[in-house]
């Protein structure tokens, strides 16, 4: 496989009024051609600020960030412009950002395919294609306002994939939803991932996009913290078993963090005890007692 997206020692600094704000503190990840992956965070993790880099809409102060083969760092203001109109899908949580709310929704996603200058006569046949596609045909000739949340996410999506990017970005994509819509829309992102192959990488705090997804990635501090992977099993007698297994993220120095329950439930503080054994490291939590304090 080939890695869509690399992220490597991605730091991001905000400055206002002599304060510095470190977003991203030399973040690392690699995202799979054709994966579907959550990253999931905390407000104020540094999620955000990664979809922005990764988005084109903001720019890292250090280390490397490429996505489909576009170095992030280097590009110039019309190379950015273009990468945002041919490279990457973007969708916003607040709908009112995806849509214009004078257009229906087959006019916004027609404008989409003028502004990367699609041919006038493959506009219409696109159109009707994505509509299809996201199962959405039923508010073609509706406002925004005569729909639903999830129909508008769905049209944001079609929006989003218009000019056929490499890459989808959501940000919060569920973030305005109720259960049921948000659900919706989920399926229709690992939908559009199954059936176009497209990268697809979701930005949210929400829990229930594990459900959804093969891969989960947690930021903590701007920095990858964890990840889980998850697959179906058939066991010797055909049933099938949902298997989840969650992994530390180690950097190039040795660093790792442990999940936050896990350090509570041990009383992990300040320091650990290490052992190295023949093929694994042992982490025990210590105590003054034990110190011989």
């Amino acid at each position: 496989m080939t890695a869509q997206i690399r992220c490597t020692d991605l730091v991001r600094i905000y400055t206002a009024v002599g304060v510095e704000v470190q977003a991203l503190q030399g973040l690392t990840l690699e995202v799979e051609r054709g994966e579907l992956t959550a990253i999931v965070g905390a407000s104020g993790s540094g999620k955000s600020t990664l979809l922005g880099i990764l988005s084109g809409l903001d720019t890292p102060t250090a280390g490397r960030a490429e996505v489909a083969g576009h170095d992030l760092l280097t590009m110039t203001a019309r190379e950015r412009t273009r990468y945002r109109r041919e490279t990457v899908g973007f969708v916003f949580q607040q709908t009112a950002r995806n849509l214009l709310p004078y257009y229906t929704a087959a006019q916004n996603i027609a404008l989409a395919l003028a502004l990367a200058h699609r041919p006038r006569a493959e506009r219409a046949p696109r159109v009707d294609e994505l509509l299809g596609l996201l199962g959405i045909e039923g508010v073609r000739d509706r406002m925004p306002a005569q729909m639903s949340g999830g129909q508008q996410q769905r049209v944001a999506i079609a929006v989003a994939l218009a000019n056929s990017p490499e890459v989808l970005l959501a940000d919060e994509p569920t973030g305005e939803l109720d259960e049921a819509n948000s659900v919706l829309v989920l399926e229709t992102l690992r939908d559009v991932n199954e059936r176009l192959g497209v990268t697809v990488l979701i930005v949210t705090h929400d829990d229930t996009v594990s459900g959804h997804v093969r891969r989960t990635v947690q930021i903590r501090d701007g920095r990858t913290s964890t990840e889980v992977l998850r697959h179906t099993r058939t066991d010797e007698t055909g049933a099938e078993h949902h298997v989840e297994r969650e992994y530390a993220v180690l950097d190039r120095v040795g660093r790792l963090q442990l999940p936050h329950e896990y350090l509570e439930r041990l009383r992990m503080r300040d320091r650990v005890r290490l052992e190295l054994e023949r093929d694994h490291v042992q982490v025990h939590p210590t105590g003054d007692e034990e110190d011989g304090r």
